[in-house]
C-alpha cells in the first residue's frame, strides 16, 4: 500500500468510527488512539 492510499484508508476509517458518536465519545477515542500510537512508538524506539 502506498503512502497516499494509507492516508486515505486512515481517514475513511476515522470517519466510519466517528459515525453516531457523541463529542465526548470522540474525545475519548482520540485520546485512546493517541496514547496507543505514542506507546507503540516508545516501544519501537526501545527495541533499537
Amino acid at each position: 500500500m502506498n503512502s497516499c492510499a494509507f492516508v486515505n484508508f486512515i481517514s475513511l476509517l476515522a470517519c466510519d468510527i466517528a459515525k453516531d458518536k457523541s463529542q465526548e465519545e470522540l474525545a475519548i477515542l482520540a485520546a485512546f488512539f493517541t496514547q496507543l500510537g505514542d506507546t507503540l512508538a516508545t516501544l519501537s524506539a526501545l527495541k533499537d
